[in-house]
């Protein structure tokens, strides 16, 4: 079985049993940020979260396995993002890439942000102009070691 089909079984017992990702995220006692990820295809579950995951949305063994197994990272289709929610993270990261950079570098040194040892919130904000999404990105600061 491909993970594309898992993530696809996933998300149709999903809209089925009328769950929320955070439903999800729950029953394994994970945020729902990774759940997500996870159940996306793109983290890999150990076994109990598998099979907890597998009981929870009635998924056959042979998907269950794949869950477990270290996944392909990086999903989108295209190069350019061209569902328009995914887009404007695009954007975003085109119109402020380098001021993120610039400022990470000023206060850190010269290194990355790790996408490894990382944890992600997203909230809703209440606006009285329109709720507002509220992204926290956490990732660990790795410096550029000379050698």
């Amino acid at each position: 079985m491909k993970r594309t089909e898992v993530t696809e079984l996933i998300i149709a017992a999903k809209l089925k049993k009328s769950l929320k990702w955070a439903d999800i995220a729950r029953k394994i006692g994970l945020s729902k940020e990774w759940t997500t990820a996870a159940l996306l295809g793109q983290m890999t579950l150990d076994k109990k979260q598998a099979a907890t995951i597998g009981k929870l949305l009635a998924l056959p063994p042979d998907a269950i396995d794949c869950l477990q197994q270290v996944p392909y990272k990086g999903s989108l289709p295209t190069a350019v993002p061209t569902d328009p929610l995914i887009y404007r993270f695009y954007e975003l990261i085109n119109v402020y890439g380098t001021s993120i950079k610039e400022l990470i570098h000023e206060e850190f040194g010269d290194g990355i942000m790790s996408a490894i040892d990382f944890s992600m919130d997203i909230q809703r904000e209440a606006d009285p102009k329109g709720d507002r999404v509220k992204i926290v990105l956490n990732g660990k600061f790795l410096p550029y070691k000379t050698y």
